[in-house]
């Protein structure tokens, strides 16, 4: 493997620089004492610390069919391939490890606790590799961490919580990996910009905290043991919000109107859940979509014509649904998918029974939280007499 280009070596250097003035410059004391490394010429301590973590992670990795760890040798680790040093944040003078880069090395081996006297490190890229077993719980010192990507692994375990304290972090993505169990409610109150937790056997329930995240890219996608509503102060995201892909996610749901408050949204995707009752109309306030999708669910009615207007709507997919009728002008996007609905006149809709089976369905409603509520019970039979009813 070739080592990274010199774009992407600036682009890493470039996220460095942004990120560390505006990071806090005192740093705490690593949580475990390093072994004594070889002598250095610098007298740096930073280094110092940065070899035994490095050692330690080459130690731990044990396939490395790309030899991208061949040149691990020595304490110059700022010449280690896929590592970055930089002038510390809080002294000039002193260089230090900003970031470590070993995106689709296919690697394998666990993460050792040493990673954690990384104290200077602002990215941390791992993607697309063979890491199996758990973050390692020192992560939680890396206060200057600001992007953390390790999807594409096996890790496995529950969710890293080691990242809420990381005060910094900015993007987290920690999808196609075996993590499971519960999402802690706290990630949605982080000040992050991305959060990529999908492909993963998660399994909760979306969290009141979930309409406070600050996030612009939020992506819940093929978490099917999620579940849970799209609560009506999703509007209250409209701030920041600009891709939220929630893709077989496992929401039982109704859309709730107060979706059309995310005017900054250019990405929304809904596709394979249990999403009933219909389009809201005020969809067509989303000035900024261009890719909507809700393919694959229990929607209904007529899709309403402010949507197929939205100025710079490119793809509109809602095959797979119960819609009866569409606008004409919703045939001038420029791609759309129609399929499987109960349109007359379109090709490929669904057999006439079917739809009026649909339709003969108790009519969905939705009660406060944006959820399904459960259909009224049938009222109770008229008496019935043994005899004759008394007339009086």
């Amino acid at each position: 493997m070739t080592r990274m280009s010199s774009a992407a070596a600036a682009a890493a250097f470039l996220v460095v620089a942004v990120a560390w003035p505006l990071l806090a410059s005192a740093q705490p004391a690593p949580s475990m004492p390093p072994p004594s490394p070889p002598a250095a010429a610098t007298n740096n301590s930073r280094l110092e610390k940065a070899y035994v973590a490095l050692q330690a992670l080459k130690r731990a990795i044990t396939d490395d069919p790309k030899k991208l760890t061949k040149n691990w040798c020595g304490p110059d680790v700022c010449n280690y391939f896929g590592v970055y040093c930089a002038p510390a944040p809080d002294d000039s003078c002193q260089r230090t490890v900003a970031g470590v880069d070993l995106n689709h090395g296919d690697l394998a081996g666990t993460l050792p606790d040493e990673l954690g006297l990384l104290s200077d490190l602002a990215v941390f890229h791992l993607n697309s590799n063979r890491f199996s077993g758990s973050l390692p719980e020192s992560l939680r010192s890396l206060h200057l961490l600001h992007e953390i990507d390790v999807s594409n692994n096996q890790l496995s375990g529950p969710f890293p919580s080691q990242l809420l304290c990381l005060p910094n972090v900015q993007y987290v993505d920690i999808r196609f990996n075996n993590f499971c169990g519960e999402v802690p409610p706290a990630i949605f109150e982080k000040k992050i910009d991305a959060l990529f937790i999908n492909n993963n056997h998660f399994e909760f329930t979306l969290p009141e905290s979930f309409t406070n995240s600050t996030a612009s890219v939020i992506v819940l996608a093929n978490l099917p043991r999620v579940g849970g509503c799209l609560p009506c102060s999703i509007g209250d995201m409209a701030g920041t919000l600009n891709e939220l892909i929630l893709l077989n996610s496992g929401i039982s749901s109704c859309i709730p109107p107060e979706i059309g408050k995310l005017d900054k949204l250019t990405v929304l995707d809904l596709s394979f859940n249990n999403i009933a009752g219909t389009l809201p109309d005020t969809i067509g306030n989303m000035r900024a979509l261009e890719q909507l999708d809700v393919a694959h669910n229990q929607l209904a009615g007529e899709i309403p014509q402010s949507i197929c207007e939205l100025p710079h709507l490119k793809n509109f997919t809602y095959s797979d649904n119960f819609f009866c009728g569409e606008p004409h002008r919703c045939l001038e996007v420029p791609h759309i998918d129609d399929r499987q609905n109960c349109i007359a006149g379109r090709p490929d809709q669904r057999p006439g029974e079917e739809c009026i089976s649909f339709l003969h369905r108790p009519k969905v409603h939705c009660d406060a939280h944006g959820c399904i509520a459960p259909p009224s019970p049938p009222p109770p039979p008229p008496p019935v007499y043994a005899h004759s009813p008394p007339v009086y």
